[in-house]
């Protein structure tokens, strides 16, 4: 009596079945970013307040420095509530590239041992970070309330495509990375030191104006859109630029399909490299 076997093959190109599958298996999804989250925060005094001490701590920092002794403009706004903004979305964008590009090392017990969609992997670590910037959100909008902003309804129906955008341009960074990672660890030791030097051209504690006229090198930064819609939006510091959103959106988009593609096509080996 024979039984039937089922061969699973790696498949070399992408299809609508990758999609499927990344439906299909939802509830692994889910089950990846509650064990995520947990384990982060596993055994710590402060637990979830983690994720709203680091961008505190930093917007304190630079508000002494870039703001009270350098005087760093801020588009009219204080500086503190300001530089806030714009890090919450560079902390959403740098702490998840930086741990989707390892999520796969990682995971190498699971990877090597059950099939499931790899794809799951990058995107839950991804979701994971929304939950940090829901709760850093908490921060802003009790400065917001101190310095006596409110936030402008434009700013509010444009929060989800402006995370849309950042989580886009994670994945899709994320996925190159965590792919390259796989057979060049040189990845981990590169990326840190390339997120500090992409911060400081990124204007996080600055505004583009800054820049003058070479303002336009800074917009080849997709993250720059973002950032300089949300201050605009939420805290009205200047027209919002759609044309500036509309290319970062481009830029991120472009960037998913490659790093889709790019994962895809180097997929079949992640178990024997790993």
């Amino acid at each position: 009596m024979t039984s039937a076997v089922t061969i699973i093959r790696p498949k070399k190109v992408l299809s609508w079945r990758d999609f499927q599958e990344l439906w299909e298996y939802r509830e692994l999804m889910y089950f990846f970013v509650w064990r995520d989250f947990k384990v982060r925060y596993k055994q710590t005094i402060v637990g979830v307040g983690w994720a709203i001490f680091q961008p505190f701590m930093s917007m304190v920092v630079f508000s002494l420095f870039f703001g009270t002794l350098l005087k760093i403009p801020s588009d009219g706004t204080p500086y503190p509530i300001f530089v806030y903004t714009g890090l919450l979305f560079w902390q959403f964008f740098s702490t998840a590239l930086g741990d989707t590009s390892s999520v796969l090392t990682s995971n190498q017990s699971i990877i090597t041992k059950v099939y499931f969609p790899r794809l799951i992997l990058p995107f839950a670590s991804v979701a994971t970070k929304l939950v940090d910037f829901a709760v850093a959100s908490t921060i802003l909008a009790g400065m917001m309330v101190y310095y006596g902003y409110a936030p402008h309804l434009t700013g509010l129906f444009i929060l989800p495509l402006l995370l849309l955008i950042t989580f886009m341009a994670s994945v899709g960074g994320g996925l190159f990375l965590a792919a390259l990672n796989v057979k060049y660890r040189d990845v981990r030791y590169a990326l840190p030191y390339f997120m500090q030097i992409l911060m400081f051209v990124t204007p996080v504690i600055y505004p583009a104006s800054i820049a003058g006229k070479y303002s336009f090198l800074l917009a080849i930064n997709p993250m720059m859109g973002v950032i300089q819609t949300a201050r605009a939006t939420l805290l009205g510091t200047a027209p919002a630029n759609w044309f500036l959103l509309s290319l970062s959106f481009t830029a991120c988009l472009t960037l998913l399909v490659i790093g889709i593609v790019y994962f895809k096509k180097t997929e079949r080996y992640f178990a024997d490299v790993a």
